[in-house]
């Protein structure tokens, strides 16, 4: 009979969380690429009248957008909730949300990719003795969460181009929601693959088995990804409304998406300067001038960091759980 290990087991993790060499090092690269594309596209496409664009913001939508963005937060941190109850991993609501929350504030000054992720799986891991599982549904809920948004990319690409971007663009994004698909669908065959891999490699990918191994369970998770990226269309809609910019709600719903496919890749901090080329070539071919394009980014991106410095407030009022032997009064 197939053995079915745990998160925990898979995984080995029990009290921390390994981390890569020299991760300020990466961090200072990613920021660094970040602000040199943006500096050259401010440069090379006249930064007076990028920023004039910025200025013309009005603070009602920035205000809105922000707002919208801290929603998408809650939502996301419910989104983990449910991935996590697949592990036994229970609790209120609002635990889940302030961990998140710690998560998204770590996010914004702690090197690496995933230094928001281990964060606040570490705390959910304390507060219930379940390090694994809980690194495990902090892993799960940020892959679930990237599947929607390429399924999201690719079916907008279908329902909503007219014509506005063309088949360079949208061929890769159909492609890349049909892999995607077509391995979520292949999960359960990937969960069984697993355990016939060295014991190396079983450790490292047997974290998510639990997840792969049930397809149909994650389906509630994925669906309110999608909500979240159709929200996350709609605040940056409403920042091109604060601007005074017409454009068709229809067309941020299918190119924010495309766009942060490509900001979702770890090359800066925080997609800087990826998400601002991308909005200026992907807007541009929808008309947007493209100094509007670059502001659009720019404001986007400090929609997402003042958003994320809302997590100050769970950072510094949630204490860092027991571990077991505190709790055993060890």
């Amino acid at each position: 009979m197939e053995k079915r290990l745990s998160a925990g087991e898979a995984t080995g993790i029990e009290t921390a969380v390994p981390r890569g060499p020299h991760p300020y090092r990466a961090f200072a690269i990613r920021i660094a690429l970040g602000a040199a594309i943006i500096g050259f596209l401010l440069w090379h496409f006249d930064a007076r009248s990028a920023i004039h664009s910025v200025a013309r913001e009005r603070p009602m939508f920035f205000v809105a957008a922000i707002a919208i963005y801290v929603a998408s937060l809650v939502l996301s941190a419910y989104r983990w909730k449910l991935l996590a109850a697949m592990l036994n991993l229970r609790g209120p609501a609002t635990e889940f949300i302030r961990y998140y929350f710690v998560g998204v504030f770590t996010n914004l000054f702690v090197p690496g990719l995933i230094a928001g992720d281990a964060t606040r799986g570490f705390y959910l891991g304390r507060r219930h003795h379940k390090m694994g599982e809980a690194i495990a549904s902090a892993i799960a809920d940020r892959g679930y969460g990237l599947l929607a948004l390429f399924w999201f990319a690719a079916a907008n690409s279908v329902l909503l181009n007219r014509g506005t971007l063309p088949p360079k663009v949208i061929n890769p994004t159909l492609a890349i929601g049909a892999l995607t698909f077509a391995g979520y669908l292949a999960s359960p065959l990937i969960a069984r693959l697993i355990y016939l891999t060295p014991r190396p490699i079983r450790r490292t990918l047997g974290i998510i088995a639990p997840y792969l191994n049930r397809p149909i369970a994650v389906v509630p998770a994925i669906a309110l990804s999608v909500v979240l990226q159709a929200s996350l269309a709609i605040g940056q809609y409403v920042l091109a409304l604060g601007i005074g910019l017409h454009v068709p709600l229809a067309d941020f719903m299918l190119i924010v998406p495309i766009a942060n496919v490509f900001a979702a890749m770890p090359i800066t901090f925080n997609g800087l300067g990826v998400r601002e080329t991308a909005y200026l070539i992907l807007f541009g071919m929808a008309g947007l001038s493209r100094d509007d394009a670059i502001a659009l980014g720019l404001l986007w991106f400090a929609t997402t960091m003042l958003g994320g410095l809302t997590g100050a407030i769970a950072f510094v009022t949630t204490p860092v759980p027991s571990g077991p032997r505190e709790a055993d009064g060890a």
